[in-house]
């Protein structure tokens, strides 16, 4: 892990060095996320889902995941969107703007704490014969984040597309209260 780390590292600090002048919004071109996936990193461990009686009408519900950061310094997330499924099927949506950035410790983890509005692309009904997997496949995900802030302040903004992740463990719990 702390060779993966120093390639990656070594690699996001050659993408900073040879940027043209200081754009506000690095755009790599998907470069970043070629490189995230062709390490193996996954910047996802675990997505937890809730499914509760309205999600059965509206096909929507509630997430939340852990992010990881391999680096040695502090990533801030600041948006998020995303496409999962299983075997190359989508089953479910979203795009998410965090009203209070998700600060990623350096070598560490953070939850993403509850985003609202996942859509279930196949609808509720037709998606229940995943749960029983315990995994999603991430399909498609774009992430802006921050590299090296401080306490989720300043940093070099970055947006990372393309992410692609396989087998990522999920938990899907009920909550049946209205």
């Amino acid at each position: 892990m702390a060779r993966l780390t120093s390639i990656f590292f070594g690699l996001l600090a050659a993408l900073f060095v040879s940027a043209a002048p200081a754009p506000n919004v690095l755009e790599n071109r998907d470069l970043l996320g070629e490189i995230i996936d062709a390490l193996g990193i996954g910047l996802v461990t675990k997505i937890n889902a809730t499914i509760t009686l309205d999600t059965l009408v509206t096909n929507l519900l509630f997430i939340n995941f852990e992010a990881q950061n391999p680096l040695i310094f502090e990533l801030t997330i600041d948006q998020v969107s995303s496409t999962a499924g299983i075997n190359g099927t989508e089953y479910a949506a979203f795009n998410y703007t965090f009203p209070t950035p998700v600060v990623v410790p350096p070598l560490g983890t953070a939850n993403s704490g509850s985003i609202p509005n996942v859509l279930l692309t196949q609808g509720a009904i037709a998606s229940l014969n995943i749960i029983p997997l315990g995994y999603l496949d991430l399909l498609n995900v774009n992430v802006n984040v921050r590299a090296l802030t401080i306490d989720g302040k300043l940093g070099i903004p970055l947006v990372i597309t393309g992410l692609h992740q396989n087998n990522v463990s999920t938990t899907y719990n009920l909550d049946l209260t209205d």
